[in-house]
């Protein structure tokens, strides 16, 4: 089950595609995006982190910081941003423990080995205010995100 809304977020440090440690609680004050998708290198992970990218500044305006999530190493994570021109969008490792921030989050699809297409959306207090899970062959809504944000 995922995180209900109103409660807080479950605190993490992953490494990002660049090999940097991105810590949720190094975001505080900030509305952040955790947008979990199944593998690197398909088609609607892709374009779901290429929307991200493309809303960069808008996300600033918003006070507001995404993160792509999933299970992939970070070399495999390097590759992928560096393939579809991800250069600004942390895109996080949960490789190892294998899918443990997918399962905080209630996302983690045990049988597959990855996590489900998610978007939570946590308030500057990393309260979740806002939780979607899409099928997997469905793209997240870039619009529908920047309008729960600017509505926060």
């Amino acid at each position: 089950m995922p995180i209900p809304i109103g409660e807080k977020a479950g605190a993490f440090a992953l490494k990002d595609q660049h090999g940097n440690v991105v810590a949720l609680e190094g975001l505080r004050g900030r509305k952040v995006v955790l947008s979990f998708h199944p593998l690197a290198f398909t088609r609607i992970c892709t374009y779901q982190m290429q929307d991200l990218e493309r809303s960069k500044e808008q996300l600033d305006v918003l006070n507001a910081v995404a993160l792509g999530i999933s299970v992939d190493p970070v070399p495999a994570k390097h590759a992928w941003a560096k393939e579809i021109g991800v250069k600004h969008t942390p895109l996080l490792s949960d490789f190892w423990p294998h899918g443990e921030v997918a399962e905080m989050y209630g996302v983690f699809r045990r049988d597959d080995g990855f996590s489900e297409r998610a978007v939570y959306i946590l308030d500057g207090e990393h309260t979740v205010r806002w939780v979607k899970i899409y099928p997997i062959s469905e793209r997240p809504s870039i619009e529908e995100i920047l309008k729960v944000l600017e509505n926060l």
